[in-house]
């Protein structure tokens, strides 16, 4: 029997503007790479502080600045973080990041380096992240409904398990989740190539159509602009390739398989763009994992399902990131890294709903508290989407 989800409820931490996250994090948020070592610093000094560095934030304009924005502070809303520090080499900037964060009314504070210098700045920092890690550690989990729960996917070095094992065991827990109001969101725009229409098709109504066609179309013109008429190394990747998927297209399909049978989609979101309701979202991304998990994070996304095949090591420092295989070799060689072993599914020793089941289970397990294989390992990939080059 499958599991019965109608009066489901985890612990979570209720944020002052009414989302719940799962972690309680305080952490240190360089607006561009030139604020990467003092925040790097202020972390060690404040133990239970996190810094997340990065190489951009110089020179960036337009549409890609505009995303460079909303990425971090997005990030810092995230329901998973209490309070944040930010740091920048200029005064405007950090505001501007800190007077974005500081909407969903939790602790911020923000801190630019020209005419105070590094020493001057950490010091300062640090002092507001000592106080930031001592109020957060007093907060306490409180028991929440299944649908404060936001739950992202995204999938990595697929091969021929993903699509036929892994992949369908997210569909079937995103089929279980659907109708109790739980706010879900997919993506990876290149790897719905040759299955997009089986997407368009399930999208709500033509208004929601119409955008999702605009998304993948306005990728498809890029590739075109740059004329190229393959996905050359990129898709498939050399991984995927090992691992029997031949063309674009089998991965799509694959790849499809994580939205389920029964959900529809009822809204589509800009790279980093937060959901307006429940429901299944499609956000237009790049597939690269660590990219696409920081965009999920900067949406506000509190949990995540990673299937993958060959095996991918992929965390966030924010987002808990719960990865699944089907495929007996990587559940073997790469143990450490796999939260939830589905492989019985190919050996006819489980069931979809078993499967399903047991990816939910953990994923509640992880809602409250426990650890997952990329947080225990130390993986915070944090890495930030560009559109195009630095004036």
């Amino acid at each position: 029997m499958a599991m019965d989800l109608s009066k489901a409820t985890f612990w979570g931490y209720k944020r002052e503007n009414g989302r719940v996250g799962v972690r309680n994090h305080v952490i240190i948020l360089p607006v561009d790479d030139l604020s990467n070592a003092a925040a790097e610093a202020v972390a060690n000094n404040i133990k239970g502080a996190l810094a997340l560095p990065h190489p951009y934030g110089r020179l960036q304009f337009g549409a890609d600045l505009d995303l460079h924005f909303r990425t971090l502070i997005g990030t810092g809303c995230n329901p998973n973080v209490a309070a944040v520090v930010v740091i920048c080499i200029e005064d405007g900037w950090a505001k501007k990041v800190a007077d974005g964060i500081s909407a969903t009314g939790k602790p911020v504070s923000w801190f630019g380096i020209e005419q105070h210098g590094d020493h001057d700045t950490i010091m300062r920092a640090s002092k507001a992240a000592k106080e930031y890690v001592q109020w957060a550690s007093e907060l306490r989990r409180e028991e929440r409904p299944l649908k404060d729960l936001w739950v992202s996917t995204k999938c990595g070095e697929s091969d021929t398990t993903s699509g036929c094992g892994s992949n369908p065991t997210v569909g079937n827990a995103f089929d279980k989740l659907y109708p109790h109001g739980v706010t879900l969101v997919f993506g990876e725009t290149t790897e719905l190539t040759g299955g997009e229409h089986l997407v368009a098709a399930r999208c709500r109504t033509d208004e929601v159509r119409k955008k999702f066609q605009f998304m993948f179309d306005r990728y498809q013109d890029i590739i075109n602009h740059h004329r190229t008429t393959d996905l050359m190394d990129s898709q498939p990747t050399k991984g995927n390739i090992l691992g029997g998927l031949t063309t674009i297209e089998e991965k799509a399909l694959g790849n499809i398989q994580k939205i389920g049978r029964k959900c529809l989609v009822d809204g589509v979101i800009d790279k980093a763009e937060v959901p307006t309701g429940p429901g299944l979202w499609f956000m237009d991304s790049s597939s690269a994992a660590a990219e696409m998990v920081t965009l999920l994070a900067a949406a506000g996304f509190v949990v995540h399902l990673f299937p993958t095949g060959q095996g991918n090591v992929i965390g966030n420092p924010i987002l808990p990131v719960i990865k699944l295989s089907a495929n007996p070799r990587t559940v073997r060689t790469m143990s450490e890294h796999i939260d939830v072993d589905v492989s019985g599914l190919l050996r006819r020793e489980m069931s979809p709903d078993e499967a399903g089941d047991k990816l939910l289970e953990c994923m509640f397990r992880t809602a409250n508290g426990r650890f997952t294989a990329a947080e225990a390992l130390g993986h915070r990939e944090f890495v930030l989407t560009r559109l195009y080059e630095s004036a």
